[in-house]
């Protein structure tokens, strides 16, 4: 396991929608190490394949105590019901903004041994399984937000210290495994 440097905004691996995870292997079972162990070390309750610059759909949460990750996740609301609170990104470091999202969630999907999994959750569980998918398809939080919230957002993170930073990390193609089938 390693901890390893989390892309910022900026980064274009950040935008490109990941793609499925065809092999379960020990490559996968490392990966899913580095996210858990880096999202430990960032203080984060979830952290996704791109976020390490692996295009792969991976990502791993730490919610209420529980420790858990996802491959190739399928997230479906439960009703209607939505709410707004704050939210922060490891890719956006030092900034929370108040996101509306579905207050209840199932996924279903694999574990880092190919076995079938589902999570089902609420409240912050839920907004982490949902940002963490959003990277997964190259979406960010901020672009949730509403027209008039998201360019204040983005005036404000343009000022961060760490803002362009991503000009100058080499810009390698995300990590794309394929079946050799």
């Amino acid at each position: 396991m390693s901890v390893t440097p989390i892309r910022l905004l900026g980064d274009p691996v950040l935008r490109n929608p990941a793609a499925p995870v065809v092999d379960f292997d020990a490559e996968l079972r490392q990966l899913v190490a580095d996210l858990t162990e880096t999202m430990f070390e960032a203080g984060g309750a979830g952290l996704a394949a791109p976020q390490l610059g692996v295009g792969l759909r991976v990502f791993t949460w730490f919610v209420d105590g529980e420790v858990g990750h996802l491959v190739n996740p399928d997230v479906s609301p439960v009703g209607e019901e939505t709410e707004e609170a704050p939210e922060g990104c490891l890719s956006i470091p030092g900034f929370r903004f108040d996101c509306r999202r579905h207050l209840h969630v199932v996924a279903s999907g694999w574990n880092m041994h190919g076995e079938p999994v589902g999570v089902e959750g609420s409240h912050l569980l839920a907004r982490a399984v949902q940002h963490e998918t959003d990277h997964l398809d190259g979406v960010l939080f901020v672009d949730r937000l509403d027209a008039d919230a998201r360019a204040a957002a983005l005036a404000a993170i343009e000022q961060a210290e760490w803002a362009g930073m991503a000009e100058y990390l080499p810009v390698l193609p995300p990590v794309v495994k394929a079946s050799p089938h």
